[in-house]
């Protein structure tokens, strides 16, 4: 389905990753000449009284643009491991991420 902007593309590969009060979905679409992109969104629920909304940013990526963007997400995640929080050990979030994937969950 595609709204009057062509953003609603045919979704071709989805991937979901839940990380606290936020979602992030990678989602490949098409383009009408047969290319694809990545949009990468980040949703988070806020409450509003008794009723709830979704805030969302969005990313547009371009293949042309995908080593350029890995590289520097790669990059600035080790610089943090490395330089700022090197004595954190940021296997432990892998671990729990497994630990609690192992756990029956009513959604």
């Amino acid at each position: 389905m595609e709204d009057q902007r062509g953003y609603d593309r045919e979704e071709i590969f989805s991937k979901k990753v839940k990380a606290g009060k936020r979602t992030y979905f990678f989602d490949i679409k098409s383009t009408r000449a047969n290319d694809y992109y990545l949009t990468i969104t980040e949703s988070k629920r806020r409450v509003n009284g008794d009723s709830f909304s979704y805030e969302k940013h969005k990313i547009f990526l371009y293949k042309e643009d995908f080593f350029k963007f890995v590289e520097a997400l790669n990059e600035t995640v080790d610089h943090v491991k490395n330089e700022l929080l090197p004595d954190v050990d940021f296997d432990q979030f892998e671990r729990e991420e497994e630990e609690s994937s192992n756990e029956l969950k009513w959604e």
